[in-house]
């Protein structure tokens, strides 16, 4: 069978008129003798409206009755699918993740996907039906509901296009493709035409809110390619690959910016083996993620200033567990919420010399000042003022001539 598996999220079925456009999307496949298995995210809006409700009953709801409640969006919008496509004749009806079945560990809201039973579901398909099945959810050992975590339904439509063997996967959304910086940000913003799996996790990681770090982790791993295209606009979109299939002469491939960092720094640390365990460890322990870091040893190598990035909304939290932490011995602990992280991202500086050049030279011409520098092997990432975030992200996106 020519398998493809078409995803749509929460802004592509926001309305009755959108449900329509969808069923519209999924006859022109079936024209093209696809057999098609759809999954589908909860209509906008309604995921959030019901964890607000759950936050209402309780700051400590139940996470297995959590997960009951966040999944029934997507329940809903199979049904209206369904029944779209009914109306226009065709075979089809919703299926819930216990109906299949979708087996997940055993984690309530962040689970992932272990097996998918495939007799039902091959055996719709060769009857001719349309399987809508909802994203973001399976069920464990237990027989209870878990989700995948939020964007999920990505995971879902990715790990059934393994199952199933498709030929394609669709993830369609409300924008027309991958840009090579928020376009939202800077009109001069271009749609890349195809992209690695490696580039796209660095992206969405820094701040693409295209699609989830772990639903690209899941197709890179399984070398499944994902095309990311808008409901909207009949245009190509963009396609994740391996980076074999690109042919790109181009050595960076986006750019991604933040305006939600703070910068935490503790002056006059002692410095003794284990010292930034010490200070980590607390963090690590109550959830909070720890990015960027850089240490400056004193000329007497007695002491260190010990810097780290974190999320503005954990800022509170952070200092109150420095201070509380008897572990650690520093002279004075400064926070600063006016920053933001800059990164440059493509596989093309592996094997192109004087890229880190470019990029400081580039800012510095600007007059933008780097605090803290970040690396890997297609990424540096700078942190800077937050003032300058607009005027840093044109001149590099200008400097490695994204735009053309």
């Amino acid at each position: 069978m020519k398998i493809v598996v078409l995803k749509f999220g929460g802004t592509s079925v926001g309305t009755i008129k959108k449900i329509k456009n969808v069923a519209n999307i999924i006859v022109t496949y079936r024209k093209k003798k696809y057999k098609v298995i759809v999954v589908s995210s909860a209509m906008s809006g309604v995921t959030n409206s019901l964890v607000s409700k759950s936050r209402q009953i309780s700051e400590n709801f139940s996470s297995s009755e959590y997960d009951v409640l966040v999944s029934s969006g997507e329940q809903a919008a199979c049904a209206l699918i369904a029944g779209s496509l009914i109306q226009k004749g065709l075979k089809s009806r919703s299926w819930l993740a216990w109906q299949i079945p979708i087996i997940t560990n055993s984690e309530h809201k962040n689970s992932r996907i272990n097996k998918i039973n495939k007799n039902k579901i091959t055996k719709y398909l060769r009857q001719g039906g349309i399987p809508i099945i909802a994203g973001f959810q399976g069920i464990n050992k237990e027989d209870r509901i878990t989700t995948i975590g939020r964007g999920g339904s990505d995971a879902s439509a990715i790990m059934l296009a393994k199952f199933f063997k498709a030929e394609r996967c669709v993830i369609y959304t409300d924008v027309e493709g991958v840009y090579s910086t928020d376009p939202n940000k800077l009109n001069k913003a271009k749609k890349i035409k195809s992209i690695s799996y490696e580039e796209m996790l660095e992206m969405a990681s820094l701040g693409a809110k295209v699609m989830q770090p772990v639903s690209i982790q899941d197709a890179r791993l399984n070398r499944i390619d994902v095309e990311v295209k808008s409901s909207f606009k009949k245009k190509i979109g963009t396609l994740i690959t391996k980076r074999t299939n690109i042919t790109s002469n181009k050595i960076i491939t986006g750019i991604t910016s933040t305006q939600n960092d703070a910068k935490v720094t503790l002056v006059g640390v002692k410095d003794k083996p284990g010292v930034a365990a010490s200070i980590f460890k607390p963090l690590s322990t109550n959830s909070i993620n720890v990015d960027m870091v850089v240490q400056n040893i004193s000329a007497n190598g007695k002491e260190t200033d010990l810097t780290f990035t974190i999320k503005n909304e954990e800022l509170n939290k952070t200092k109150k567990i420095i201070l509380a932490n008897k572990n650690i011995n520093f002279r004075k602990l400064l926070f600063d919420k006016g920053v933001s992280k800059i990164s440059i991202i493509g596989v093309g500086m592996i094997t192109t010399p004087g890229v880190t050049f470019r990029m400081f030279q580039t800012l510095a011409k600007k007059k933008i000042n780097i605090q803290v520098i970040s690396t890997s092997e297609i990424k540096i990432s700078v942190l800077i003022n937050k003032k300058d975030i607009m005027k840093a992200l044109s001149a590099l996106h200008n400097e490695f001539k994204l735009d053309k």
